[in-house]
């Protein structure tokens, strides 16, 4: 059984310690179903055997891996009961509340970023892909080639905000605090800007939306694919660092304590199979890197590591 509730907000960001982004959803609040409204959708955490219920993005890289894996699991004896939302505040929620069994919508950067700021406790139980990310323009062809004072649209949220900044940097047209993690680097930390660039924040899905209207903006890969734009002609410079690909890998999350049981099991051989593999090196021509790297025998270190 499948769900689909359109509620307000982009299908993926990140909480902004700033309060932009919090501000930007004040009407999402207003029309978006309740925590507990959601978990009707579905009947709530699945306490079924063979039952998982699942919150996932209503996206392409998303729902239709979903699918794939909600028909392999049928065929080993599992229903999965989806719900697909555009909100990014409530699948993390409703997860560490216990009325669904895992979500499918995040990198692990964010879920810390939103644990700590929101109080929740959930954890990452394996991974799916990695969608790489750029700097892209439709009026330059480089990066030496933007002008002084040039306009750069950024991600708003705090997970995805310093990813456009360390690439610059790593372009040599900004110097930043180099002790900084990419996951905590902001505009406080540029310590030259020798071209004054203009940095604009925006809704990270809405920037090849906003390309036209700015010189260069941060985005990520298979978003300008979906925008019909050539992302080789329109990259600038693109992310190929492995110290930034592990905290911006896609996971599947549910409470301290899933990744122990037979669904996430069950939801791991599904995910991670040949057949979701091959969806995703079909999809956009490969813009996206399907993932096995985290594992249910593998993720607790990694989680460790990295939220530690």
């Amino acid at each position: 059984m499948s769900h689909l509730l359109n509620l307000s907000g982009p299908s993926f960001g990140g909480p902004s310690r700033r309060g932009v982004l919090v501000g930007s959803l004040g009407a999402a609040g207003a029309l978006a179903l309740t925590s507990c409204g959601l978990a009707d959708a579905v009947g709530g955490g699945s306490g079924d055997d063979t039952t998982i219920s699942m919150i996932v993005t209503e996206s392409a890289p998303f729902q239709e891996p979903t699918e794939i894996a909600k028909e392999l699991l049928a065929e080993d004896g599992w229903t999965l009961e989806t719900t697909y939302v555009t909100d990014i505040i409530q699948p993390n929620q409703v997860v560490s509340q216990g009325e669904y069994d895992a979500n499918f919508f995040q990198h692990i950067a964010y879920l810390r970023q939103f644990n700590e700021d929101n109080g929740t406790d959930v954890e990452p139980a394996f991974s799916v892909y990695y969608a790489p990310s750029g700097i892209f323009s439709l009026e330059h062809d480089s990066i030496e080639d933007l002008p002084q004072g040039a306009q750069i649209a950024l991600a708003v949220d705090t997970a995805n905000n310093g990813r456009g900044i360390k690439l610059l940097a790593e372009a040599g047209a900004l110097e930043i605090d180099e002790s900084k993690p990419v996951t905590e680097l902001s505009q406080r930390d540029i310590t030259a800007n020798p071209k004054n660039f203009e940095f604009i924040e925006v809704d990270q899905q809405s920037t090849p939306q906003t390309l036209p209207d700015v010189d260069a903006g941060f985005a990520f890969a298979r978003l300008i694919a979906e925008a019909g734009h050539d992302v080789d002609e329109t990259a600038l410079i693109l992310e190929d660092d492995a110290e930034v690909r592990r905290p911006y890998t896609i996971v599947v999350a549910g409470r301290p304590g899933f990744q122990d049981t037979e669904k996430a099991r069950a939801l791991q051989k599904a995910f991670q199979s040949e057949e979701v593999r091959q969806w995703y090196a079909d999809y956009l021509d490969g813009a996206i890197d399907f993932t096995d790297e985290f594992t249910l025998e593998n993720v607790e270190d990694v989680w460790a590591e990295f939220s530690g």
